[in-house]
């Protein structure tokens, strides 16, 4: 019986485990570490706040947006809680977990989706809110959601 790294021929030369070299360059793929690092993409907050105060485009907010994940509360069935207590019904979404939380307290259920599957998945006629009880609160009826709706699909398809 040859054991892992033993010789098969029952010689008695040792050989030992070496892990495979990876070619050269970062991550072993050949790449090279860029002499900068690409700045990251601000956070939801972040484009939150500088859209709130006429900082960032609406175009440029709904990109960060699309790509940013969403907390969304939720109860004990599948999809989004909604207030209907508005002029029109809206669903509370948050930027962060601790937004979320202090809305709706440490405990609650929750969970976690894109800005994209957002503008797919809303029901027709519905709004959203972005952080209600924060500092830079945005309300998006549901004629808002219709142009993220459009604009998503004229970047998508033209």
């Amino acid at each position: 019986m040859y054991g892992y790294g033993q010789p098969m021929d029952g010689g008695a030369a040792q050989q030992q485990y070496a892990p495979p070299q990876q070619p050269g360059g970062v991550g072993g793929y050949g790449q090279q570490a860029p002499a900068y690092p690409e700045p990251s993409p601000p956070s939801l907050a972040d484009a939150v706040r500088a859209f709130t105060t006429g900082q960032l485009s609406a175009e440029d907010f709904q990109q960060v947006f699309a790509t940013s994940k969403v907390y969304c509360p939720r109860g004990d069935n599948p999809g989004f809680l909604a207030l209907h207590n508005t002029q029109q019904p809206v669903i509370p979404m948050f930027t962060s977990l601790k937004e979320l939380r202090r809305y709706a307290g440490k405990e609650s259920k929750y969970f976690v989706i894109t800005g994209a599957e957002v503008i797919d998945l809303l029901p027709t006629g519905y709004g959203f809110v972005l952080d209600m009880e924060g500092e830079h609160r945005m309300v998006f009826d549901a004629k808002a959601v219709e142009q993220m709706v459009e604009f998503a699909m004229r970047r998508m398809y033209g």
